[in-house]
Protein backbone atom coordinates (compact mmCIF):
# COMPACT_ATOMS: atom_id res chain seq x y z
CA UNK A 1 0.00 0.00 0.00
CA UNK A 2 1.84 3.41 -1.34
CA UNK A 3 1.12 6.49 0.99
CA UNK A 4 -0.21 9.69 -0.51
CA UNK A 5 3.52 11.60 -0.80
CA UNK A 6 4.65 7.94 -2.68
CA UNK A 7 2.03 8.40 -5.00
CA UNK A 8 2.64 12.60 -5.57
CA UNK A 9 6.12 11.43 -5.95
CA UNK A 10 5.42 8.96 -8.62
CA UNK A 11 2.64 10.82 -10.30
CA UNK A 12 5.43 13.61 -10.99
CA UNK A 13 7.63 11.47 -12.26
CA UNK A 14 5.23 10.30 -15.01
CA UNK A 15 4.35 13.50 -15.70
CA UNK A 16 8.09 14.44 -16.27
CA UNK A 17 8.47 11.16 -18.53
CA UNK A 18 5.39 12.23 -20.89
CA UNK A 19 6.03 15.71 -20.77
CA UNK A 20 9.58 14.72 -22.16
CA UNK A 21 7.96 12.78 -24.48
CA UNK A 22 6.08 15.61 -26.07
CA UNK A 23 9.80 17.28 -27.02
CA UNK A 24 10.52 14.42 -28.65
CA UNK A 25 7.13 14.06 -30.93
CA UNK A 26 7.01 16.35 -33.25
CA UNK A 27 2.93 15.59 -34.07
CA UNK A 28 2.38 16.82 -30.84
CA UNK A 29 4.65 19.91 -30.63
CA UNK A 30 2.24 20.92 -34.11
CA UNK A 31 -0.53 20.22 -32.68
CA UNK A 32 0.02 22.46 -29.83
CA UNK A 33 1.43 25.32 -31.85
CA UNK A 34 0.87 25.48 -35.35
CA UNK A 35 -3.16 23.65 -35.56
CA UNK A 36 -4.69 26.34 -32.38
CA UNK A 37 -3.22 29.11 -35.01
CA UNK A 38 -4.49 28.07 -38.09
CA UNK A 39 -7.72 27.32 -36.11
CA UNK A 40 -7.91 30.71 -34.69
CA UNK A 41 -7.05 32.51 -38.14
CA UNK A 42 -9.52 30.28 -40.30
CA UNK A 43 -12.83 30.51 -38.10
CA UNK A 44 -11.97 34.02 -37.33
CA UNK A 45 -12.04 35.01 -41.10
CA UNK A 46 -13.87 32.37 -42.86
CA UNK A 47 -16.89 32.32 -39.81
CA UNK A 48 -16.39 35.98 -39.20
CA UNK A 49 -16.64 37.19 -43.00
CA UNK A 50 -20.61 35.80 -42.94
CA UNK A 51 -21.51 35.52 -39.49
CA UNK A 52 -22.34 39.45 -38.17
CA UNK A 53 -22.86 39.20 -34.36
CA UNK A 54 -24.85 42.45 -33.06
CA UNK A 55 -22.93 44.33 -30.25
CA UNK A 56 -19.37 42.65 -30.04
CA UNK A 57 -16.72 41.74 -32.98
CA UNK A 58 -16.80 38.24 -34.25
CA UNK A 59 -13.30 37.61 -33.18
CA UNK A 60 -14.66 38.33 -29.34
CA UNK A 61 -17.39 35.95 -29.67
CA UNK A 62 -15.21 33.27 -31.60
CA UNK A 63 -12.58 33.07 -28.94
CA UNK A 64 -13.91 31.27 -25.67
CA UNK A 65 -15.67 29.10 -28.10
CA UNK A 66 -12.88 27.70 -29.91
CA UNK A 67 -10.87 27.28 -26.65
CA UNK A 68 -13.85 25.28 -25.35
CA UNK A 69 -13.29 23.57 -28.74
CA UNK A 70 -10.19 23.11 -28.86
CA UNK A 71 -9.10 21.83 -25.13
CA UNK A 72 -11.90 19.53 -25.30
CA UNK A 73 -10.30 18.02 -28.74
CA UNK A 74 -7.10 18.35 -26.82
CA UNK A 75 -7.96 15.78 -23.16
CA UNK A 76 -8.52 12.93 -26.71
CA UNK A 77 -4.68 12.94 -26.53
CA UNK A 78 -4.72 11.03 -23.09
CA UNK A 79 -6.54 8.02 -24.28
CA UNK A 80 -4.58 7.90 -27.55
CA UNK A 81 -1.59 8.05 -25.37
CA UNK A 82 -2.51 5.17 -22.95
CA UNK A 83 -3.96 2.94 -25.62
CA UNK A 84 -0.08 3.56 -27.12
CA UNK A 85 1.67 2.77 -24.54
CA UNK A 86 -1.08 -0.59 -23.74
CA UNK A 87 -0.27 -1.53 -27.35
CA UNK A 88 3.57 -1.31 -26.99
CA UNK A 89 3.98 -2.78 -24.13
CA UNK A 90 4.87 0.02 -21.68
CA UNK A 91 2.41 -0.42 -19.25
CA UNK A 92 3.77 -3.76 -18.58
CA UNK A 93 7.08 -2.47 -17.60
CA UNK A 94 5.70 0.17 -14.80
CA UNK A 95 3.78 -2.89 -12.98
CA UNK A 96 7.38 -4.60 -12.83
CA UNK A 97 8.29 -0.91 -10.97
CA UNK A 98 7.38 -0.11 -7.28
CA UNK A 99 5.29 2.45 -7.64
CA UNK A 100 1.75 3.62 -7.20
CA UNK A 101 -0.84 2.43 -9.64
CA UNK A 102 -2.65 5.41 -9.87
CA UNK A 103 0.50 7.19 -10.97
CA UNK A 104 0.16 6.61 -14.35
CA UNK A 105 -3.30 7.83 -14.79
CA UNK A 106 -2.44 10.88 -12.99
CA UNK A 107 0.41 11.61 -14.71
CA UNK A 108 -0.69 11.58 -17.85
CA UNK A 109 -4.01 13.71 -17.36
CA UNK A 110 -1.70 16.09 -15.62
CA UNK A 111 0.95 16.02 -18.31
CA UNK A 112 -1.97 16.53 -20.85
CA UNK A 113 -3.55 19.44 -18.72
CA UNK A 114 -0.16 21.24 -19.27
CA UNK A 115 -0.54 21.02 -23.38
CA UNK A 116 -3.87 22.29 -23.06
CA UNK A 117 -1.98 25.26 -21.04
CA UNK A 118 0.63 25.54 -23.85
CA UNK A 119 -2.27 25.32 -26.75
CA UNK A 120 -4.24 28.18 -25.12
CA UNK A 121 -1.55 30.52 -24.55
CA UNK A 122 -0.35 30.25 -28.07
CA UNK A 123 -4.27 30.46 -29.20
CA UNK A 124 -4.98 33.43 -26.98
CA UNK A 125 -1.63 35.30 -28.43
CA UNK A 126 -2.77 34.51 -31.78
CA UNK A 127 -6.49 35.92 -30.26
CA UNK A 128 -5.07 39.13 -29.30
CA UNK A 129 -3.42 39.64 -32.79
CA UNK A 130 -6.50 38.89 -34.77
CA UNK A 131 -8.84 41.54 -32.59
CA UNK A 132 -9.75 39.59 -29.39
CA UNK A 133 -9.71 41.29 -25.89
CA UNK A 134 -10.49 40.67 -22.69
CA UNK A 135 -12.78 43.59 -21.10
CA UNK A 136 -12.96 42.03 -17.39
CA UNK A 137 -10.72 41.79 -14.25
CA UNK A 138 -7.00 40.21 -14.17
CA UNK A 139 -8.81 38.03 -11.23
CA UNK A 140 -11.90 37.16 -13.96
CA UNK A 141 -9.74 36.60 -16.96
CA UNK A 142 -7.86 34.23 -14.85
CA UNK A 143 -11.06 32.17 -13.67
CA UNK A 144 -11.86 32.14 -17.35
CA UNK A 145 -9.06 29.89 -18.13
CA UNK A 146 -9.31 27.87 -15.26
CA UNK A 147 -12.95 26.75 -16.10
CA UNK A 148 -11.46 26.05 -19.33
CA UNK A 149 -8.69 23.74 -18.04
CA UNK A 150 -10.65 22.12 -15.65
CA UNK A 151 -13.27 20.69 -17.88
CA UNK A 152 -9.92 19.77 -19.56
CA UNK A 153 -8.58 17.63 -17.49
CA UNK A 154 -12.30 16.11 -16.38
CA UNK A 155 -12.34 15.15 -20.09
CA UNK A 156 -9.45 13.63 -20.18
CA UNK A 157 -10.64 11.28 -17.05
CA UNK A 158 -12.86 10.20 -19.76
CA UNK A 159 -10.80 9.28 -22.42
CA UNK A 160 -8.49 8.00 -20.07
CA UNK A 161 -11.18 5.38 -19.73
CA UNK A 162 -12.17 4.89 -23.40
CA UNK A 163 -8.43 4.55 -24.25
CA UNK A 164 -8.01 1.62 -21.73
CA UNK A 165 -10.64 -0.03 -22.97
CA UNK A 166 -10.25 0.53 -26.32
CA UNK A 167 -6.68 -0.63 -26.57
CA UNK A 168 -5.64 0.59 -30.38
CA UNK A 169 -5.05 4.70 -30.85
CA UNK A 170 -6.63 4.51 -34.13
CA UNK A 171 -10.00 3.34 -32.79
CA UNK A 172 -9.87 6.23 -29.37
CA UNK A 173 -9.60 8.61 -31.68
CA UNK A 174 -12.23 7.43 -34.49
CA UNK A 175 -14.64 7.25 -31.16
CA UNK A 176 -13.84 10.24 -29.33
CA UNK A 177 -13.89 12.21 -32.58
CA UNK A 178 -17.81 10.51 -33.14
CA UNK A 179 -18.74 12.04 -30.30
CA UNK A 180 -16.69 15.21 -29.40
CA UNK A 181 -17.25 16.83 -32.81
CA UNK A 182 -20.94 16.88 -32.50
CA UNK A 183 -20.49 18.31 -28.86
CA UNK A 184 -18.75 21.29 -29.95
CA UNK A 185 -20.99 21.89 -32.63
CA UNK A 186 -23.88 21.84 -31.42
CA UNK A 187 -23.27 24.23 -28.87
CA UNK A 188 -22.84 28.18 -29.36
CA UNK A 189 -19.33 27.73 -29.98
CA UNK A 190 -19.19 29.52 -33.20
CA UNK A 191 -23.04 30.77 -33.50
CA UNK A 192 -25.64 32.51 -31.84
CA UNK A 193 -27.90 29.67 -31.17
CA UNK A 194 -31.13 31.69 -31.39
CA UNK A 195 -32.01 30.14 -34.89
CA UNK A 196 -31.12 26.75 -34.20
CA UNK A 197 -34.36 24.35 -34.36
CA UNK A 198 -36.02 23.41 -31.10
CA UNK A 199 -34.75 20.16 -30.33
CA UNK A 200 -31.05 21.45 -31.54
CA UNK A 201 -31.49 24.53 -29.50
CA UNK A 202 -32.65 22.69 -26.52
CA UNK A 203 -29.62 20.54 -26.80
CA UNK A 204 -27.28 23.07 -27.37
CA UNK A 205 -28.32 24.97 -24.35
CA UNK A 206 -28.15 21.78 -21.64
CA UNK A 207 -24.83 21.29 -23.52
CA UNK A 208 -21.56 21.17 -20.92
CA UNK A 209 -19.40 22.58 -23.34
CA UNK A 210 -22.19 25.71 -24.33
CA UNK A 211 -21.90 26.44 -20.59
CA UNK A 212 -18.01 26.25 -20.81
CA UNK A 213 -18.21 28.59 -23.70
CA UNK A 214 -20.86 31.00 -22.02
CA UNK A 215 -18.77 30.92 -18.80
CA UNK A 216 -15.67 32.08 -20.40
CA UNK A 217 -17.43 34.90 -22.27
CA UNK A 218 -18.98 36.23 -19.11
CA UNK A 219 -15.69 35.68 -17.25
CA UNK A 220 -13.65 37.35 -20.13
CA UNK A 221 -15.97 40.01 -20.37
CA UNK A 222 -16.89 38.94 -24.07
CA UNK A 223 -20.47 40.14 -23.92
CA UNK A 224 -23.11 42.36 -24.91
CA UNK A 225 -26.64 43.59 -23.89
CA UNK A 226 -27.45 43.36 -28.14
CA UNK A 227 -26.47 39.77 -27.28
CA UNK A 228 -28.81 37.37 -26.64
CA UNK A 229 -28.72 34.71 -23.87
CA UNK A 230 -30.64 31.60 -23.50
CA UNK A 231 -33.52 31.25 -20.38
CA UNK A 232 -32.16 28.38 -20.02
CA UNK A 233 -30.59 27.57 -16.26
CA UNK A 234 -26.86 26.55 -17.50
CA UNK A 235 -27.18 29.67 -19.82
CA UNK A 236 -27.90 31.74 -16.97
CA UNK A 237 -25.67 29.95 -14.63
CA UNK A 238 -22.44 28.80 -16.35
CA UNK A 239 -20.21 28.57 -13.87
CA UNK A 240 -21.87 26.51 -11.42
CA UNK A 241 -23.30 24.27 -14.03
CA UNK A 242 -19.51 23.99 -15.34
CA UNK A 243 -18.31 23.30 -11.94
CA UNK A 244 -20.94 20.41 -11.16
CA UNK A 245 -20.13 18.77 -14.66
CA UNK A 246 -16.60 18.56 -13.23
CA UNK A 247 -17.14 17.08 -10.13
CA UNK A 248 -19.82 14.40 -11.53
CA UNK A 249 -16.80 13.60 -14.40
CA UNK A 250 -14.44 13.30 -11.65
CA UNK A 251 -16.26 11.78 -8.97
CA UNK A 252 -17.03 8.79 -11.83
CA UNK A 253 -14.44 8.63 -14.24
CA UNK A 254 -11.48 8.49 -12.13
CA UNK A 255 -12.25 5.58 -10.07
CA UNK A 256 -13.48 3.76 -13.43
CA UNK A 257 -10.54 4.73 -14.70
CA UNK A 258 -8.49 3.12 -12.04
CA UNK A 259 -10.32 -0.06 -12.14
CA UNK A 260 -9.56 -0.39 -15.96
CA UNK A 261 -6.13 0.03 -15.30
CA UNK A 262 -5.56 -2.44 -12.95
CA UNK A 263 -7.88 -4.77 -14.77
CA UNK A 264 -5.85 -4.31 -17.62
CA UNK A 265 -2.74 -4.39 -15.83
CA UNK A 266 -3.70 -7.65 -14.12
CA UNK A 267 -4.26 -9.71 -17.21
Amino acid sequence: MTTLAETVSDSVTITRRNLIKVKRVPDLIVFATLSPIMFVLLFRYVFGSAIPIEGISYAEFLLPGIFAQTVVFGSTITGASLADDLQKGLIDRFRSLPMARSAVLVGRTVADLGLNVLTIVVMALTGLVVGWRIHSSVGEALAGFLILLLFAFAISWVMALVGLLVRTPEVVNNASFIVIFPLTFIANTFVPTDNFPTVLKTIADWNPVSAVVQAARELFGNTAPSLETSNAWPMQHPVPYVLAWVVVLLVVFVPLSVWAYLRTASR
